[in-house]
């Protein structure tokens, strides 16, 4: 049974960072796209950053977070990472690590944490 632990929240002044980190157990993060999403209160549900690797390691991000977050994996520790820098009220909400049907994130995600608050203040 596939288990994802999400750890690394808390609160942050505006301008500050975070690094939220996801845990695995029962799979193996480098056979799947793994993912980021956050929901804010009222707000739908937004992939954050995917990384995957078929060959190379490919990593996309929502616009909102380009240039700010970074995804990163780590195979042997079989954890996946989002560096949060620059953070803005705006990127307060949940964050909940996923891992993907298959390689790609169009084909969805089925397997979810349960989720890291992040909350920045103005």
């Amino acid at each position: 049974q596939v288990q994802l632990v999400e750890s690394g929240g808390g609160l942050v002044q505006a301008g500050g960072s975070l690094r939220l980190s996801c845990v695995g157990t029962g799979t193996v993060f480098s056979d799947k796209v793994m993912g980021w999403y956050r929901q804010a209160p009222g707000k739908e549900r937004e992939l954050v950053a995917s990384i995957h690797t078929n060959g190379i390691t490919l990593r996309s991000y929502a616009p909102s977070v380009k240039g700010r977050f970074t995804i990163s994996r780590d195979d042997r520790k079989n954890t996946l990472y989002l560096q949060m820098m620059s953070l803005e009220p705006e990127d307060t909400a949940m964050y909940y690590c996923a891992q993907g049907f298959t390689r790609r994130a169009s084909d969805g995600f089925g397997s979810w944490g349960q989720g890291t608050q992040v909350t920045v203040s103005s």
